[in-house]
């Protein structure tokens, strides 16, 4: 969707080059990015139609990664406790974890780059977050599923499972992330 919504702004890439580009970056480090590359500014209601466009597609369609509510399932059984820790915003996670019913799982401990100054790839949301759940960064283990946010969290002094469905596995390894590619392998480096 945010390719095509950009193509009708005169910025043509790839899905590739989107996904290379803005995976794991907040949607104001996308129009600002993207603002450079055209070397004009978009509508200032860009951003509010592709949500519009978003939105329907995941309600259309949106559903869990496979695997995720048992692993959530098990580590709400454990000791230690869980968080978000996103570029999304509050209302994307917000519909995004209703409607794949894992909202449940994070109440409470749901936190986004709106809340520091700098977003991913730099420390400052994990920071944030391991401040906020009352815990060290370098007892904290991120799941992650783009370079921005391996990058991010290793600099945050945290260990980081990279989940890889996207053919990133040298990219993520390389950031410092142990890759994965089946969200229930995430059991074997808990327990």
């Amino acid at each position: 969707m945010l390719r095509e919504a950009l193509d009708d702004y005169g910025l043509s890439m790839t899905t590739t080059q989107v996904i290379d580009t803005f995976v794991g970056r907040s949607m104001s480090y996308v129009v600002e990015k993207s603002q450079k590359i055209l070397g004009r500014d978009l509508p200032v209601d860009f951003l509010d139609k592709l949500q519009v466009k978003t939105f329907a597609a995941f309600k259309r369609s949106l559903q869990p990664v496979d695997g995720v509510q048992a692993v959530l399932e098990v580590l709400t059984e454990l000791p230690q406790k869980i968080c978000i820790a996103s570029s999304g915003s509050f209302g994307k996670m917000d519909l995004t974890l209703g409607l794949t019913d894992l909202r449940h799982f994070f109440e409470g401990n749901i936190f986004n780059s709106s809340q520091v100054k700098r977003g991913k790839p730099y420390p400052d949301l994990y920071s944030y977050a391991a401040e906020q759940m009352d815990v060290d960064p370098s007892r904290c283990l991120v799941v992650e599923d783009s370079l921005p946010g391996v990058q991010g969290a290793v600099a945050a002094g945290m260990e980081v499972l990279a989940y890889s469905v996207r053919g990133q596995d040298k990219n993520l390894a390389i950031a410092g992330g142990m890759v994965f590619s089946e969200m229930r392998d995430i059991l074997k480096y808990i327990k």
